[in-house]
């Protein structure tokens, strides 16, 4: 044998060794991902439900949070009619007050005016009374009235 038959015979076995190790990892490695496989199937299996559980909540939400954004359009709404009626009211309240104010302050000092000439009425009488029962010329008195 020579030495290049030598080389060749070794090159061959350590060729051989090499692919048995190369053969030994991509074992380890399919049984690797077969549990890996098993594994994520598992996961699927469990997740399955939680998914389904997490559409109906985020189903619900998206309901719930349209429903609000509804419900504050509506509210948007009545505070804008709200806002708008009592600004009406406020210059309705205004207006009555300028349109009432100088009629009722008249009126106010016409009853007034008046209840002071009826009480000195009763008073300029009560004394043309007495003057009568004590004698005295009720003319003298009208006079004095006048």
């Amino acid at each position: 044998m020579t030495a290049g038959d030598l080389a060749i015979v070794l090159a061959a076995v350590l060729l051989t060794l090499g692919f048995a190790a190369l053969i030994v990892v991509l074992l380890r490695v399919l049984d690797t991902l077969r549990s890996l496989r098993l594994e994520v199937d598992s996961l699927r299996r469990e997740t399955g439900p939680l998914l389904a559980e997490l559409r109906a909540s985020t189903d619900e939400a998206r309901y719930a949070v349209e429903e609000a954004r509804e419900d504050l359009d509506r509210f948007d709404r009545v505070l804008g009619s709200a806002e708008a009626i009592s600004g009406a009211m406020a210059n309705t309240g205004r207006m009555t007050r300028m349109a009432l104010s100088t009629p009722v302050i008249k009126v106010a000092a016409l009853a007034t005016g008046t209840s002071r000439a009826a009480q000195r009425l009763k008073r300029d009488r009560r004394k043309l009374e007495r003057q009568n029962r004590r004698g005295s010329s009720g003319q003298e008195v009208v006079r004095k009235i006048r």
